[in-house]
């Protein structure tokens, strides 16, 4: 009776508060902190200037992302960090610089009108244009109960960026087995391995089509994330691409000012 009252009550909840329980998602967001927001960037920098080596390639700048147009708060394809998350990077670059790689970013600061962009998309089941590139085994109406989609993202407090290596020997991205943005278990860093101890063991289990990645793309996989590791920056569980300052100075605060 008792497990009863609690679903009933959890059913009401839902129709009076509607979507946006579906669009709070406890990894992005720190729902039990207070939380501020604000247009000051005073305590940022551009990326290139702490990290001259870095190649930008900024998605949601372009059109060639999940949503299929530039997204809102993008005036320029640029990056912008904390002062604190840049100088991290800084360390990471320097040491793959010295094996042969340079970082190549595709997000790093995300306004948060640009998420709230995202989750207009989600909303229109319609909007489909960029289902085969990015979600083809999944329908828009489980982007937010599968947490795809949120109302708030790390991004947006500073420290969070996405990215991936590019080897100066063949000069091309290396190969991770999967593109930027992927939704689905394909992107998870214990995708057919286990990122704990870097090994590999071919398990593709959880991909819905018997997806899989090599060996090898596993282990470039656990090059990247051993090196944000070691510099101070925490992996994400369902993104290989994502990371985020361990000591983040901002943890409560989400910004607005645009990408410009």
């Amino acid at each position: 009776m008792k497990k009863t009252k609690i679903w009933m009550l959890a059913a009401l909840l839902s129709l009076i508060c509607g979507s946006s329980m579906l669009t709070s998602c406890k990894n992005n967001s720190d729902e039990d902190k207070p939380v501020s927001a604000t247009e000051d960037k005073s305590q940022f920098v551009n990326v290139t200037d702490v990290v001259p080596d870095a190649i930008l390639e900024i998605r949601y700048f372009g059109t060639y992302n999940f949503v299929g147009e530039r997204i809102d708060g993008y005036k320029a394809p640029v990056a912008w960090l904390t002062r604190q998350a840049a100088d991290s990077l800084k360390a990471v670059s320097d040491d793959m610089k010295a094996k042969g790689y340079r970082l190549k970013i595709y997000d790093a600061y995300r306004p948060q009108k640009a998420v709230d962009h995202f989750v207009r998309w989600a909303k229109n089941l319609d909007a489909t244009e960029m289902k085969p590139y990015f979600y083809p085994d999944l329908e828009k109406d489980v982007l937010f109960p599968q947490e795809y989609i949120c109302e708030r993202s790390g991004h947006t407090r500073g420290s969070t960026l996405d990215m991936t290596l590019f080897d100066m020997n063949t000069e091309k991205e290396v190969d991770m087995g999967g593109t930027f943005d992927w939704f689905g278990p394909e992107s998870h860093p214990d995708f057919c391995g286990n990122p704990e101890t870097g090994e590999y063991t071919g398990d593709n289990s959880k991909s819905p089509q018997g997806r899989s990645i090599t060996a090898e793309q596993f282990a470039n996989r656990m090059i990247l994330r051993r090196a944000m590791m070691a510099h101070g920056f925490s992996p994400f569980p369902t993104e290989w691409w994502h990371f985020t300052l361990a000591n983040e100075p901002f943890p409560n605060t989400y910004f607005t000012f645009d990408v410009e």
